[in-house]
């Protein structure tokens, strides 16, 4: 059996010698491994941005109703266990050692017979769902890596319910480069007769969904941005109220979020809840303390006083980050920044310098090799800035951990810091600021 260390780096080194496969391989290996998968019922979750709050949602409303839950996401902040966690915790380290070993071990006789190994994300799907086994839930939420149709997550053929959240242009060099195609792959996770819920914010995206669904015969519930209002917004916490599209009943609801966006995830949440409310024996009562509860690191989480930090990492979700550091604060703030290679940092910068309001922008690098070259940022932050005469300070700090200190030295009493850009920038912020305390 190897170590939880050995383990986490042959995981970690998948990426280096493999490519993605086809369904039908990933189908082979849960086969393989017994199809864990089946074991459970399943919410499977697709979208540009909100998924993983939503799943989240929906997670602690389960847990809230008394069930016992896996929720499946990526990418994990600090541990690589907390992309498999059970009962709202993740799982245990010897658990997902003890899985691995049974993937690693197929996986092994797989090669042996000639098959390719599987990808990163294969791997950790296949890892996932023997956890969930193991720990006998009875409720799955997965969250789909990137798309949807040829998304590993989508070898589960009967979901008890599909989800598609807000849809955005992102990796358009893999989905396509318009929203009606990103929309058509997202929605690739529709299964017949299967009920689905979809933000139907974006015309655009709502009609390939419905066109899906129609060809499908699912059930389909729109969630549009009209029936919500919110009523309290802090730092810490969102009052807001929905209305019903049947009977039109006003329902208040409380979320510990600071970010107005997460009530339109909310919103997708409660109507997917609502949905398997009678079969799944969900009370109103559990959603107001599934919400109330619900925990969700890097979706401008509060660290402490005056210090946030939040994940958005493609242009629809920094134009909520921006609306939600609006609220926040009016007075010009710090920002700490950096984003992976894959995105579309040239049209963030455009954003940021244009909507945002800064006295100062700390470019650093997110650690690893997805991490976009700071330099290169930074020459497009100053570019920009140049152009609009702004009048923002740009500063390069190339190693994470003194960006970080720089920034909270650099910030005055009362005034603001925001660390955004990527997840796997706030995962490592996560693992400094908590070496910090």
């Amino acid at each position: 059996m190897r170590t939880y260390e050995e383990t986490v780096r042959d995981i970690l080194e998948i990426p280096r010698f493999t490519t993605k496969n086809k369904l039908e391989h990933t189908r082979e290996l849960l086969y393989r491994l017994g199809n864990p998968q089946e074991k459970f019922k399943v919410i499977h979750v697709a979208g540009s941005n909100g998924k993983g709050s939503v799943c989240a949602f929906v997670d602690s409303v389960f847990q809230a109703a008394g069930k016992r839950t896996g929720l499946f996401t990526s990418p994990h902040l600090v541990d690589i266990e907390e992309r498999f966690a059970v009962n709202g915790r993740a799982c245990s380290r010897e658990d997902f050692v003890w899985a691995a070993e049974q993937v690693r071990h197929v996986c092994e006789f797989m090669a042996e017979q000639g098959l390719p190994h599987p990808s990163f994300f294969e791997y950790i799907f296949a890892v996932g769902m023997v956890i969930f086994e193991k720990c006998q839930v009875e409720y799955a939420v997965l969250e789909t890596g990137l798309g949807g149709r040829l998304d590993a997550t989508n070898i589960v053929k009967h979901p008890i319910l599909t989800v598609i959240t807000s849809i955005s242009l992102e990796h358009t060099e893999i989905l396509g480069d318009t929203i009606a195609e990103i929309a058509k792959e997202k929605a690739g996770i529709l299964k017949a007769g299967v009920p689905i819920v979809y933000d139907a914010s974006l015309t655009e995206a709502a009609r390939v969904i419905e066109d899906c669904a129609f060809r499908q015969s699912c059930p389909i519930y729109p969630v549009y941005s009209d029936i919500v209002k919110i009523l309290l917004i802090t730092g810490k916490k969102i009052a807001f109220s929905y209305k019903s599209g049947y009977d039109g009943t006003v329902t208040k609801f409380e979320i510990p979020f600071g970010a107005p966006y997460q009530v339109t995830n909310a919103a997708v949440a409660l109507q997917a809840l609502r949905c398997l409310a009678d079969n799944e024996g969900i009370s109103e009562q559990a959603i107001q303390q599934g919400f109330a509860r619900v925990r969700w690191k890097g979706r401008m989480q509060q660290l402490c006083p005056e210090v946030y930090f939040d994940g958005a990492h493609n242009p629809d979700g920094i134009e909520k980050f921006l609306e939600a550091a609006g609220q926040i604060t009016a007075e010009p703030a710090i920002l700490l920044f950096s984003m992976v290679r894959e995105k579309d940092y040239k049209c963030a910068a455009e954003f940021l310098l244009q909507r945002g309001n800064w006295e100062r922008i700390i470019i650093t690098s997110v650690p690893g090799e997805r991490g976009r070259d700071c330099r290169t940022l930074a020459e497009v932050f100053e570019n920009l800035a140049g152009k609009s005469q702004q009048t923002v300070k740009i500063a390069v700090i190339e190693n994470i951990e003194e960006a970080y200190a720089r920034a909270l030295l650099l910030k005055k009493p009362g005034q603001v810091l925001f660390c955004a850009g990527s997840l796997y920038l706030i995962g490592a912020l996560e693992q400094i600021a908590g070496g910090m305390e």
